[in-house]
């Protein structure tokens, strides 16, 4: 495959995947587009690129831009404005949990947190109700504490953990 194909199939398969996680499909593309170039590139680029209109690509680098994975700079010279990423992936990693973790998990915990002061009674759907949301709380928190723990790690203490545990799960089967 060229660099033309592959580059193209690599955009088309990151917006594709952003929208399963949520995201929009221009989003994810202008991100792929960002994380590839070398340089930064201007809008008109990304209008090119990604046959996008003008709105559709400001209005996308601007979500970019509030989530921390786009950053606006300009060249001497040249009244554009250009934008580009991060290029350290494991820290836009952690940036996409953070935004996730403050959109999903902080939201849930709150309501799981309010639904569970439901008053007290003998009626069994009463003690279903609390059996499930303070399961569910727990598995949120759990969830919670390990994307914490993701968010304030550096790359090499992620693998050596990840690797720990995969290796004592094979030792265990």
């Amino acid at each position: 495959m060229d660099y033309s194909a592959a580059k193209d199939e690599f955009i088309r398969a990151w917006g594709t995947l952003g929208t399963s996680w949520g995201i929009n499909r221009t989003m994810a593309q202008i991100f792929a587009l960002l994380l590839i170039s070398p340089e930064p590139i201007s809008v008109d680029e990304i209008m090119g690129e990604l046959k996008v209109s003008r709105g559709n690509a400001s209005m996308n680098l601007r979500a970019l831009m509030d989530w921390g994975l786009a950053q606006k700079t300009s060249k001497k010279g040249d009244r554009k404005e250009f934008y580009y990423t991060d290029r350290d992936t494991w820290a836009l990693a952690r940036k996409v949990v953070a935004v996730r973790r403050n959109r999903e998990i902080e939201p849930i915990l709150n309501v799981l947190r309010d639904v569970q002061q439901v008053e007290p009674g003998d009626d069994a759907n009463i003690s279903e109700f609390k059996r499930v949301t303070s399961e569910l709380t727990e598995v949120v928190r759990t969830t919670d504490q390990a994307l914490n723990l993701f968010m304030e790690s550096d790359k090499s203490w992620i693998l050596k953990n990840l690797l720990q545990i995969l290796k004592s799960r094979g030792r265990q089967k």
